[in-house]
């Protein structure tokens, strides 16, 4: 009981952490990134460049495609344009996975000891309650706002590793990890995990913290993060509710790129295992949800951005145009 309050009150940190954390770098680049978006992508790629450095920005995929569809829906952005920014986010959004790998660092070296979670998680609260005591410009509250947020997220991370530990020799909690050897059941749990909390990269950073345990292998892993990525598309498709055509395609532009990505890269994965060429019992860590969260990412980007007319044709199919104002006013 007492590790499940203590792993309870951390995904309430983490999560908290979280929302503070990206509020406040949305309120401080809020603006300026949304200038971005609207007048420079003008080329799919121009448009995954700009998406991901956003979303980098911002620490949300989620607040990224959610931006988009409300350009669409404003036509401050077309269609076409788009969709290089959706692919983008989920590149950018990766970075959150890397800085939340930093609980996995070991050894004594001074700077590996500054870069711990136990660590950086009070040094950034400290810097940040100093800017919100001092600072006189509402910019400088607003980073003050997000390095408490950092602080918070880490501390939160910590605590749900150190609740999680324990597990490791629990022989229940291995029996319901080895439920997600199964590729559907990973990827059910990954999808409605992120759903629920509207969040890739909380989930991600929750499946992290679960590699304390030792029990997540490779084989675990890589449905349930395909799936974390099919259900980030929730909160752009809840957006598009209430909004014009080409807006509500945007989101399905979303999640179609994800399904696509999540089916290439699973037949891929599954493959080189047949090969022999990976283990699906490799013993996974932070960094190592981390990497492969980015090589879904980046891979998928790769693979699909020159086929992105098929994801617009499919999210047409999806919206129909009844009343002829595609042939008349174009998609793009």
């Amino acid at each position: 009981m007492a590790y499940f309050l203590q792993f309870l009150g951390g995904i309430s940190f983490f999560l908290y952490g979280m929302t503070v954390m990206s509020k406040s770098l949305r309120e401080t680049t809020g603006s300026k990134m949304e200038a971005v978006l609207a007048r420079m992508c003008r080329t799919p790629l121009r448009g995954v460049i700009f998406g991901a450095l956003v979303t980098a920005a911002i620490q949300s995929s989620s607040a990224t495609t959610v931006m988009v569809v409300g350009f669409v829906d404003a036509k401050l952005m077309t269609l076409k344009h788009a969709v290089g920014v959706i692919m983008g986010a989920n590149l950018g959004t990766t970075v959150t996975a890397w800085l939340l790998s930093l609980s996995g660092v070991s050894g004594s070296a001074p700077l590996l000891s500054v870069l711990k979670p136990e660590t950086l998680s009070p040094v950034l609260a400290a810097v940040g309650v100093i800017l919100l005591l001092v600072g006189k410009r509402e910019k400088l509250q607003h980073i003050g706002t997000g390095l408490c947020g950092f602080g918070i997220l880490f501390a939160g991370m910590e605590a749900m590793s150190n609740a999680v530990a324990p597990l490791a020799d629990n022989p229940a909690f291995s029996r319901i990890l080895t439920l997600f050897t199964n590729p559907f059941a990973g990827i059910l749990a990954g999808a409605v995990l992120t759903a629920l909390i509207q969040s890739s990269s909380a989930s991600i950073g929750i499946l992290q913290a679960l590699t304390a345990t030792g029990a997540v292998s490779l084989g675990m892993a890589v449905p349930i993060i395909m799936g974390q990525n099919i259900g980030t598309c929730i909160t752009a498709l809840l957006s598009g509710i209430g909004t014009e055509r080409n807006a509500k395609r945007a989101a399905f532009v979303h999640l179609y790129f994800n399904v696509a990505g999540a089916i290439v890269l699973l037949l891929i994965f599954y493959l080189l295992r047949l090969l022999g060429v990976l283990s699906a019992d490799l013993v996974m860590n932070e960094g190592g949800v981390a990497l492969i969260h980015t090589v879904f990412n980046v891979a998928t980007t790769a693979i699909l951005l020159p086929f992105y007319k098929i994801l617009l044709r499919a999210a047409i199919a999806t919206v129909p145009d009844a009343r002829g104002e595609d042939a008349k006013n174009g998609i793009a």
